[in-house]
């Protein structure tokens, strides 16, 4: 009876150590968090553009000459 014991838990410590391991290398995540920081990045690339631009006034500038060049056309 002790040996059916020592050989169930034996057993149970190589499953737990083979699924430790799999998840240990399991890299499916990994994509997921590469794209979370290249969103990241670009967000943070996009607000400091916009920071620059309004800062600026090209933003105004351009919607202004834009609207102008639009009205130009139109009347």
């Amino acid at each position: 009876m002790l040996f059916r014991q020592w050989v169930a838990i034996e057993t149970a410590m190589f499953t737990a150590a083979a699924e430790m391991k799999s998840r240990l290398t399991d890299d499916r995540g990994q994509a997921t968090a590469e794209y979370a920081l290249v969103v990241l990045g670009a967000a943070t690339v996009a607000m400091m553009l916009i920071a620059w631009a309004t800062s600026t006034g090209k933003i105004s500038a351009l919607l202004n000459k834009v609207v102008n060049s639009i009205a130009d056309r139109v009347s």
